[in-house]
């Protein structure tokens, strides 16, 4: 199986994505913390600026690559979460790209991290993990 997720699942699912009220960002980071492809939703205003944003993509991304160090053992990552007070953070690996989502604080992280499997269907689980 290619370790590539086709470039037309990107925006594809972005915009089912970004359907979900609660959703403020979604976007496809690389592995290297670049923005493939993201955007935020057109009425939200970014907390951070732009060079904080590109922060937090790398970091993300050496997260994520930390966490594989544990897969054999506990299994692999499906999400990820973290509550803070302006937001939700979320983070599903797809093999070597992150889909990062953030959202507004009251969401259910549950459900919605269930609504995204959902959109990313079979795409996700066909990408997920090694």
């Amino acid at each position: 199986m290619d370790n590539e997720i086709p470039e037309r699942l990107f925006k594809q699912n972005l915009d089912k994505i970004l359907s979900e009220k609660e959703i403020r960002f979604a976007g496809f980071v690389n592995m290297q913390g670049d923005l493939v492809e993201g955007q935020f939703r057109e009425d939200v205003v970014p907390f951070e600026n732009d060079e904080d944003q590109k922060r937090v993509f790398r970091e993300l991304a050496i997260r994520i690559s930390t966490r594989k160090n544990f897969d054999f053992s506990m299994g692999a990552v499906k999400y990820s979460a973290s509550r803070r007070e302006k937001l939700v953070m979320m983070s599903f690996p797809l093999k070597n790209i992150i889909l990062l989502i953030t959202t507004e604080p009251s969401v259910n992280i549950d459900r919605l991290a269930y609504k995204i499997i959902q959109i990313l269907g079979k795409d996700w689980s066909q990408f997920h993990g090694e």
